[in-house]
């Protein structure tokens, strides 16, 4: 039996890169096409990217490729920070499962039908570890605290809501700016569970900016800021 090529479904890699599988494979046939003008690649295209189909659940068919790791390079190449290291991270991971897998077949099957088996074995179990592969990096990026620039963004919010409020309540002197930064920050750390702006994970940032667009002070918040007015 001839050992197939070591492929991912091109449906398989936009899951992993996080893209829509029709913006994928529009992305593809641009590399394909960039191959084909040169003598030396055009020749060389299968080993990148087979074109291959399948039935969506309409039953109707549709076009996708099988991807090679030389395919996935240039894919990988393409992309640029996090995106594409964590994309390089996952199809390795992938690739090295397959090679793993084959070197323990001591022998492969003879018989039409064992083949037929170990192939759908084979798929079932590369799909599997794809699926584990995206839930490990899901969680690293869930728990990975917000950048500079995020973290940044979301002081900048909180200043500018700030003021916002501090001018509808004429609340001027910095100890009522206090009381109202002091009352949105404990809103932060309390929908989120940390005890500091720092420590703000990746995945709240939507959650927060949401937060603090919406963000109103407490009564008794209000209540402090004007009798500190009506006091001065």
């Amino acid at each position: 039996m001839e050992v197939l090529e070591q492929t991912l479904d091109s449906r398989e890699v936009a899951k992993m890169v996080g893209m829509r599988h029709d913006n994928l494979l529009q992305k593809i046939n641009s590399y394909i096409k960039y191959l084909r003008k040169d003598a030396a690649l055009k020749n060389k295209v299968g080993e990148y990217f087979i074109q291959s189909e399948y039935f969506d659940d309409n039953s109707q068919l549709r076009r996708c490729f099988q991807v090679s790791k030389k395919g996935c390079d240039m894919i990988a190449n393409k992309l640029s920070g996090e995106k594409g290291v964590l994309f390089t991270a996952r199809y390795i991971e992938v690739f090295t499962s397959m090679e793993t897998h084959i070197k323990q077949q001591e022998q492969l099957p003879q018989s039409p039908r064992d083949q037929l088996k170990l192939m759908y074995e084979f798929q079932e179990d590369t799909a599997k570890r794809v699926d584990e592969v995206a839930d490990r990096v899901t969680e690293i990026e869930e728990n990975t605290k917000i950048d500079a620039s995020d973290y940044g963004y979301i002081g900048r919010r909180v200043n500018q809501r700030v003021k916002e409020i501090a001018r509808g309540y004429n609340a001027t002197n910095k100890d009522q700016l206090a009381t109202l930064y002091k009352d949105i920050n404990t809103g932060v750390k309390q929908i989120t569970g940390v005890s500091t702006r720092s420590q703000l994970r990746q995945k709240d940032f939507d959650k927060v900016n949401e937060y603090i667009n919406n963000w109103q002070p407490s009564t008794a918040t209000i209540t402090i800021i004007k009798d500190m007015r009506d006091s001065a």
